[in-house]
């Protein structure tokens, strides 16, 4: 078995004295082991860091073999995020929500929208944004996605301000005032009806933005798996309203 893809590194551990197990996330095969030999090297060291994206050849005797990798550099952006805490925590919760979904199952959606968000971890005034809208992605494709297009009670495209937190869907402004002290707030980065794509989101908005996607992950993902949500989003978060 071989293949070639691209990818973006998660995480590496060692193995050995001299090879490193290397998690990518990856183009057309999702999220996907292999052994690097040789994976500790000077040479490799600054290639094998989380946030950089490769271009990776794996290969096993058999397709469900831990399999090997030989992995050439392509864009590395780990150098540069770890001088901010902000990137540094992003990258790590990007890699521990990438880790809910099945191992080599294919999320090329998820994978592009991956590279957007690391692209972009330096710069704090979207990444927040960004980081919500894939929480969001990611609910989408683990099957319990949001309705936030159209009012659950009316219809309508416009003045959505609530989601409900029962049926995860937009409420407008009318329809979820008598109701208002259930909802949950949808900031209106996030409906697309009204976003005002030119203007950065300002802190009440992410922290709605955040608030809405991490209840859902509790309700959805980390309740019933039995899980808590991992530490780095909160460091995340914080890190990014001191910056």
């Amino acid at each position: 078995m071989e293949w070639q893809d691209e990818g973006l590194i998660l995480g590496v551990r060692k193995h050995g004295e001299t090879s490193a197990i290397v998690e990518l996330m990856t183009l057309n095969h999702g999220r996907h082991l292999g052994l690097v030999r040789g994976g500790r090297s000077k040479r490799m060291r600054p290639i094998l860091q989380a946030g950089n994206f490769v271009t990776a050849n794996w290969h096993a005797r058999l397709e469900d073999h831990l399999g090997t990798y030989s992995l050439e550099g392509s864009e590395l952006f780990a150098a540069d995020l770890m001088i901010m805490p902000s990137a540094i925590f992003g990258i790590q919760t990007l890699a521990s929500h990438l880790r809910l979904l099945p191992e080599r199952d294919p999320h090329p959606g998820l994978y592009r929208a991956s590279r957007v968000l690391v692209e972009n971890l330096k710069h704090t005034d979207i990444a927040a944004s960004l980081m919500v809208r894939f929480e969001l992605a990611l609910l989408d494709e683990l099957g319990f996605g949001l309705d936030l297009e159209t009012c659950a009670s009316t219809g309508q495209h416009h003045q959505l301000i609530y989601v409900s937190p029962k049926s995860g869907r937009a409420v407008s402004a009318d329809a979820g005032q008598p109701w208002a002290d259930r909802m949950l707030a949808l900031p209106s980065f996030l409906n697309r009806h009204e976003a005002d794509w030119g203007k950065v989101p300002d802190r009440e908005q992410i922290n709605n933005g955040f608030a809405l996607s991490g209840y859902f992950f509790d309700r959805h993902i980390y309740g019933p798996r039995g899980i808590k949500p991992p530490d780095e989003r909160a460091s995340f978060v914080r890190a990014l309203a001191k910056e």
